[in-house]
């Protein structure tokens, strides 16, 4: 049954549990690809190009925005972070579903070209938990982690403007409920065109 694929779109605070969420969505949902977005913010530890990010100059970056080569962009704690749109696109029309793991601007911008993607805001459990996490993980500094989570009131104010809201408590959990939005997701009668016309 030929069918559309599938944009499914998970922003939220920094450290609230994006990065883990996808790993094991893609494991539990083979079918679904991880859509590599490009930065130009310095790679952290472990990171790997072309697999984790594309990194950028800034120049580079801006070319690619006034070309129109990005789905969506956002200047994010002083660097750019972007989607390149071809390969959403074209995996979109091979029926392949993707996941778009990117910032909130970015997530919005998105729905308003792609009304029929589907917006999961990732929350944590509590600030508290939040700064926990945000000095487990080790990557910032002090400076940065503050920066964070002062932007954290003004992003969860924006969690009203998605299609779901997942409180990250515990991963196993967080993934479960996104894989039962998918599964509600695919039942829409959008997602049977093809199938219905041959009723006729």
């Amino acid at each position: 049954m030929e069918r559309k694929g599938l944009l499914l779109v998970l922003s939220g605070p920094s450290g609230a549990g994006k990065g883990a969420i996808c790993k094991e969505l893609q494991i539990n949902e083979p079918s679904m690809r991880l859509s590599v977005s490009a930065t130009t913010r310095p790679p952290r530890r472990g990171e790997v190009e072309g697999a984790d990010y594309f990194f950028l100059g800034k120049e580079i970056f801006k070319k690619m925005i006034q070309n129109g080569q990005l789905l969506e962009y956002a200047e994010v704690y002083d660097n750019y972070y972007g989607t390149p749109r071809r390969f959403v696109e074209e995996s979109l029309g091979e029926g392949l579903d993707i996941i778009l793991e990117i910032d909130i601007q970015g997530a919005l911008q998105v729905k308003e070209k792609y009304p029929e993607a589907v917006l999961v805001f990732i929350a944590p459990p509590s600030k508290r938990e939040l700064e926990k996490r945000l000095i487990i993980r080790g990557t910032d500094s002090k400076e940065i982690i503050g920066r964070r989570l002062q932007y954290v009131a003004g992003e969860m104010k924006l969690a009203n403007r998605y299609d779901y809201i997942v409180i990250n408590d515990e991963i196993s959990k967080a993934v479960n409920k996104i894989r039962a939005i998918l599964t509600a997701e695919k039942s829409r009668p959008g997602f049977f065109k093809s199938f219905l016309k041959n009723f006729n």
